[in-house]
């Protein structure tokens, strides 16, 4: 306006004057009362669900935005909008451990649009993300292995197990293996020996916790899943009547129990488990499946959770577990990658596309090739993606029950 016209010069002072009345006007209209922010969200939740945390902000203004800033264990969306003064956010929980969420940011225009208010507020609030537990909870285990052994299972079980049950007069029709000569002589009448499986055989979970582990598969880590399937297991083990023990390693050997009456154990290994950090190292499974089989001195089921990526890399590994299975029946569980097996079904569009089906085959196959060598020696073996890989361990350890191979 100056430089258009000098006689308007003297006019500047009133519209800066103008102006800075109509910002405090504008400040003043929007000015907020002390903000306060409502949580409702589950201070516990199962590793690899989803979590619902909802946010309640006292305001009548529309257009309200938040922000937060998810620690690595959590997941969700950063930025999200207020509706009627509350948000609600599906999360969900991708790492074992307590993870606090400290900050929420809020931001909102002035009445007149001149001011953007960017307050930030605390919350305080802890999420803790523990192993999964969930089929152990909804007693889905516990129908099934009861169920098993001891609906149909007992009635097999007379007669053919390892455990003397009672004697009994031998009657035509019955095993004449199962005859007592002796005890029949004493009495002067046939007398049958009655047996049943036995029940309190040592179930021993290996969990490898070194850097292979810590790859993500479906979003969770393998370890997690591992951690999932091995407290379905000892569950299973506890309705079962059988002792469980447990053994975590790395690079060395970090902790071991020896086996226990299942239930104990089963609280014990859950608070272990909730503790078991990730880590980055190397595994080294000369030395600590050397020391698990200096440390189970009785013939012992013994469930290993691990994982490879090439032939040259299993080998220490096959040598090892061949040592163990001599004296010990082997479970070997390995968590398959799906996301491999998407590039052998999906066409190739381009030369990338190419490489990537080659490697994925080649991945596959020498796989393949390991699991089966581990076939040969006598493990029996659970690749399986991380959906399936409880109901097969649970059902392989009641084969493994019912054929009395412990």
């Amino acid at each position: 306006m100056a430089a258009l016209d000098e006689s308007l010069r003297q006019a500047i002072p009133f519209l800066w004057l103008a102006l800075g009345v109509f910002a405090i006007c504008d400040l003043v209209a929007s000015r907020a009362p002390r903000q306060s922010v409502g949580v409702d969200a589950p201070t516990e939740v199962f590793v690899g669900e989803n979590l619902v945390f909802e946010i309640s902000f006292e305001t009548s203004r529309p257009g309200v935005t938040g922000r937060i800033e998810w620690p690595d264990g959590i997941e969700g969306p950063t930025e999200f909008t207020f509706t009627d003064g509350s948000a609600t956010l599906d999360l969900k929980a991708l790492r074992r451990g307590v993870w606090q969420v400290d900050r929420l940011w809020l931001s909102w225009e002035s009445r007149f649009g001149l001011f953007e208010f960017v307050p930030r507020l605390a919350l305080a609030q802890s999420i803790r993300v523990v192993p999964n537990i969930r089929r152990v909870r909804s007693g889905e285990i516990s129908t099934r292995v009861e169920s098993t052994l001891y609906g149909v299972k007992e009635n097999f079980a007379i007669g053919e197990g390892s455990e003397f049950h009672q004697l009994r007069d031998f009657v035509p029709g019955m095993d004449v293996k199962t005859i007592d000569w002796k005890r029949s002589a004493r009495t002067r009448s046939l007398v049958a020996r009655e047996l049943r499986a036995e029940r309190n055989h040592h179930v021993i979970i290996a969990l490898d916790n070194g850097y292979l582990m810590g790859e993500d598969v479906a979003g969770v880590p393998k370890i997690d899943h591992a951690v999932t399937a091995a407290l379905a297991t000892a569950w299973a083990a506890a309705v079962g009547g059988d002792l469980v023990g447990y053994f975590s390693y790395d690079v060395r050997p970090r902790s071991y129990f020896a086996p226990e009456p299942g239930r104990i154990a089963f609280a014990r290994m859950r608070s272990w488990a909730a503790e078991l950090d990730y880590v980055r190292r190397e595994t080294n499974h000369t030395l600590a499946l050397t020391e698990l089989g200096a440390r189970t001195k009785k013939r012992s089921l013994i469930i290993i959770f691990t994982d490879f990526v090439d032939v040259t890399s299993a080998e220490l590994l096959v040598e090892n577990i061949s040592l163990l299975a001599k004296r010990h029946l082997v479970v070997f569980v390995a968590i398959r990658d799906t996301s491999i097996e998407r590039y052998v079904d999906e066409a190739p569009q381009d030369l990338d596309s190419v490489a990537m089906l080659v490697a994925a085959n080649q991945s596959i196959a020498e796989r393949r090739l390991v699991l089966e060598r581990l076939n040969r020696i006598g493990v029996t073996v659970i690749d399986a993606d991380p959906k399936s890989v409880t109901p097969k361990l649970i059902t392989a350890y009641l084969e493994i029950k019912a054929r009395e191979l412990i």
